[in-house]
């Protein structure tokens, strides 16, 4: 028998993103659960549209619009970070704080290096920040990072537009001009043409194939520009794809699991946050693993079961915060 609601689980993202959900469905989870679905509306206060016990989002376009100067957007993310703080006993899914520094690719970039993964033979390729227009500038500041030819110049705000998904892979350094600045680059690892991505809900996590960039054998190529998500969609076929004669033969290189599931355990605590994607590639000279982007909220095309673990992960969420909540008034007890 399916539980009456007791809890409201309060939900935000954009028609975008809301077009591939399957809203029916996830209301006939959250009900199964216990949880009343509803929509939030942005253009109310959210004191008006309580109780809210959950309040699962996906703002990244909204936070980085914001970021970007947009005031209205602005005033909206200040509204719901007031009236968060003003209800700390509501479950947030993510903290809009470690949502708002995962949208920066040279924060995220220098928090994966951060971490111990490199003990398992992780990394994230070099990388820099690049802010200026003068070719000698860009010069001092990849060699000071180790940045190596080809690397891909990507916009320092992950989200937000169509321009966040712009790529360029410069091979060379006569073609430094034709950086879009400001930017943040990285150095390419070949592999393949695969990318594995980690998608993570909570404590779970599934990975699934994709296609991606070629190899590239030489720097005396011309410029690439790309969408990202034009690469690598589940199902897509793009000449960037396509591997050279020489590499068709090439062993698959099977990803291992256990490591698989140390970067998820990883990245889910040093960000703070129980959705994200991860992609990884594996490189063909080394065999190593490299993290090149993290995502908040990614589409989650392939994971098993997607509703019910976003729901253990919503109970379990609110299981600790009640947990904290009463050790936090035992405490007050002898303060």
């Amino acid at each position: 028998m399916t539980p009456k609601p007791s809890l409201r689980l309060a939900c935000w993202m954009s028609h975008k993103k809301a077009q591939k959900f399957d809203w029916q469905e996830f209301e006939s989870v959250c009900a199964n659960h216990g949880y009343e679905l509803f929509n939030v509306n942005l253009e109310r206060f959210l004191d008006e549209q309580g109780p809210i016990h959950v309040f699962l989002h996906k703002l990244t376009d909204i936070i980085a619009s914001a970021k970007e100067g947009n005031e209205q957007n602005s005033q909206k993310i200040q509204m719901i970070e007031d009236f968060l703080q003003c209800n700390p006993s509501i479950v947030v899914i993510d903290p809009i704080c470690n949502v708002r520094q995962l949208l920066d690719r040279h924060i995220c970039y220098q928090i994966i290096r951060s971490t111990d993964l490199y003990n398992y033979g992780i990394f994230t390729p070099n990388f820099c920040e690049l802010n200026y227009k003068e070719i000698s500038d860009i010069k001092r500041d990849l060699q000071s990072s180790n940045v190596t030819y080809p690397f891909i110049c990507k916009p320092i705000l992950g989200h937000g537009s169509k321009e966040a998904h712009e790529m360029t892979i410069i091979f060379n350094e006569k073609q430094l001009n034709q950086i879009k600045i400001p930017c943040v680059a990285q150095s390419f690892i070949n592999h393949n043409a695969v990318l594995y991505k980690l998608f993570i809900v909570g404590s779970k996590y599934h990975c699934v194939e994709r296609p991606s960039i070629k190899n590239f054998h030489t720097t005396e190529l011309n410029v690439i520009n790309f969408q990202s998500s034009d690469v690598s969609k589940a199902g897509c076929h793009h000449d960037l794809s396509i591997l050279d004669p020489v590499d068709r033969n090439v062993v698959k290189i099977e990803p291992d699991h256990k490591i698989l599931g140390e970067i998820a355990k990883t990245i889910r605590k040093e960000f703070g946050m129980d959705l994200l994607g991860v992609d990884v590639v594996i490189s063909n000279r080394t065999s190593r693993y490299a993290i090149i982007d993290v995502n908040a909220f990614p589409g989650y095309d392939g994971f098993p079961n997607f509703f019910e673990e976003l729901l253990e992960c919503v109970k379990e969420k609110c299981t600790m915060n009640q947990f904290n909540g009463k050790a936090e008034e035992k405490t007050d007890i002898f303060v």
